[in-house]
């Protein structure tokens, strides 16, 4: 959070443009039909980079990661250089594709040129697992050959490529069969419960490109990874479940039925309607050195920055700097957490920051994280957990994670994210991802409008740092792309000493606030309706406001607690 211990990741109004480009091209998949082929040559590169040429010698075919067979391209990016991977790929003319590939790593595109009409391309952010691109094409008149690419982002880490295809008529050049049915899903588990959902996961199946959940009997969701949380269930009540694999030659047979049974309705952490979060500094490093019992009246719930990473995989601890504090000591910590709950506060630990090191990537450190946090609770009394980790969240196993922390927990738990912009552009994303699937657990997302640059809106402009319109244009992503208003904040530094930029004087908050619940104090950007609702506002950090006189608790927290 603090410039010692936050990233500051600048993306360039060009670059970002670019993305804008990029996904404003995107088209929704069809289905081939079943006398359609696969054009590509080496689709899933078992021959090598047969076929395939790539930049500045920047593609490789590996063992591992793979989505089907024994091999996938893995390219990197180096320089100036995306590492782009092409293949000239034989078509006929005015015919319809449907052009897909598995993705994993880092940024990923996929698209053709050359088709004669329109080319199309779509890509992702980076993904801990293998997440399918897909898009349409149709050829001209004249169109024999049309040039399949997939390349990575200038800066970013390399991609896997896996299972190419450009299904449509035979262009005379393909040689990889046409899918057949997949077979049905084994190791179908639930993996979690709430009082309103039951969350699933399974095993991959080979050549399956998506996934139908179905609960007693009947269809309630598509996916296209193999995990899901069926939501609106009945508290306290069983239900079973079964998944089907789907790719386009068809549906597989069910899998096995398995039963999960919702837990009781919860009674729920008493926050207020509209909330502010702060961030306490458990360091010296320049701002005001507070206890717990310092923090201001206006914060409702207070995370504690930070829990340290442990020598056994995804399990935290919490040490206080009792050095760094002047002395202050374990008990009087304990005590002073006692005491702001007992003024009707939340204290929670936040796990990561800039220097956070915690990963969780398999059931094993799942379980770590969610045991060893609960047992933070227990500890120092927290009521809950911050996600703030900048290097990455497995969407999978986070939500492993914190839906066993709160079968532990219990419905008081308290969860909240703080991401950065880039964490949120897009529902694909892993923290997205991740804030979608415990949405039926979740207290609020705090995404940092900070150290940023510039980045898109909901309305596929691109806002700059520091404006109204960069808080209100972003926030409405998360409106928008399905989390409720209560499970939103806007985050920002207390001085200009608490981030290295982004910084906003107190108005300009309090204005996007208004903005966002009743439509006032906007700039250029007005969102299509107003969210009453939103939960408020959070700062990095208690500490800096406290170096600046308290300006900005004592402004934004009257005004959201004011809120409609």
């Amino acid at each position: 959070m603090s410039p010692q211990r936050r990233s500051t990741r600048l993306w360039s109004g060009v670059a970002t443009a670019t993305l804008v480009a990029l996904s404003l091209s995107f088209a929704g998949a069809g289905q081939a039909s079943a006398a359609d082929v696969n054009n590509v040559k080496n689709a899933g590169f078992e021959s090598g980079l047969t076929n395939w040429t790539c930049t500045a010698s920047s593609g490789t075919a590996v063992s591992s990661p793979v989505h089907g067979g024994a091999a996938a391209l893995k390219a990197t990016p180096a320089g100036q250089d995306n590492a782009k991977c092409t293949q000239a790929v034989a078509v006929r003319p005015n015919s319809t594709y449907t052009l897909s590939a598995w993705v994993q790593g880092g940024y990923s595109y996929l698209g053709v040129t050359g088709t004669g009409t329109t080319d199309v391309s779509t890509w992702t952010p980076d993904s801990a697992s293998w997440k399918q691109l897909s898009t349409t094409f149709t050829t001209g008149a004249s169109t024999t050959s049309v040039t399949v690419y997939t390349h990575g982002w200038y800066g970013q880490a390399a991609y896997y490529a896996d299972d190419l295809s450009v299904y449509g008529p035979d262009g005379g050049g393909g040689t990889d069969p046409a899918p057949t049915v997949p077979a049905a899903p084994a190791g179908l588990a639930v993996s979690g419960t709430s009082s309103s959902s039951v969350s699933l996961a399974w095993n991959t199946v080979s050549g399956a490109t998506g996934y139908n959940v179905y609960r007693n009997g009947t269809k309630v969701t598509a996916v296209t990874g193999t995990s899901a949380t069926v939501t609106g269930l009945a508290a306290s009540t069983s239900y079973s479940f079964q998944v089907t694999a789907t790719n386009s030659a068809g549906e597989s047979p069910k899998s096995a039925t398995v039963t999960g049974t919702t837990t009781a309705t919860p009674t729920g952490p008493a926050l207020p309607k509209h909330a502010v979060t702060g961030y306490w500094q458990n360091f010296n490093n320049g701002a005001t050195v507070q206890k717990i019992s310092d923090v201001q009246s206006q914060y409702d719930i207070i995370a504690v920055a930070f829990a340290d990473a442990t020598t056994t995989p995804g399990a935290v601890t919490f040490n206080l700097d009792s050095a760094g504090l002047g002395g202050y000591t374990v008990d009087q910590f304990k005590a002073d957490i006692a005491a702001k709950k007992a003024a009707g506060k939340k204290v929670i630990i936040s796990v990561g920051g800039q220097n956070g090191t915690v990963s969780i990537n398999d059931s094993a450190s799942a379980a770590n994280f969610a045991n060893s946090v609960y047992s933070l609770m227990q500890t120092y009394g927290f009521d809950g957990v911050d996600i703030d980790l900048e290097n990455g969240i497995n969407a999978t196993y986070m939500t492993q994670a914190l839906r066993s922390l709160s079968s532990k927990a219990g419905s008081s738990l308290i969860i909240t994210m703080a991401p950065q912009t880039i964490d949120m552009q897009s529902t694909s994303n892993g923290y997205f991802q991740t804030a979608l699937n415990i949405k039926d657990i979740l207290t609020v997302v705090n995404m940092q409008y900070y150290n940023s640059g510039s980045m898109l809106g909901c309305d596929g402009k691109v806002y700059s740092q520091g404006s109204v319109d960069f808080l209100t244009a972003l926030a409405c992503i998360q409106l928008e792309g399905g989390l409720a208003p209560s499970q939103v904040g806007l985050g920002l530094p207390a001085s200009t000493s608490g981030a290295g930029s982004g910084y906003v004087s107190p108005t300009v908050v309090n204005n996007a606030l208004d903005c966002l619940t009743k439509g006032t104090g906007c700039g250029s950007f007005k969102p299509s309706k107003t969210y009453p609702d939103l939960r408020g506002a959070m700062t990095w950090s208690t500490n800096w406001d406290a170096s600046a006189g308290n300006a900005w608790s004592n402004a934004v927290g009257p005004h959201v607690h004011g809120l409609p």
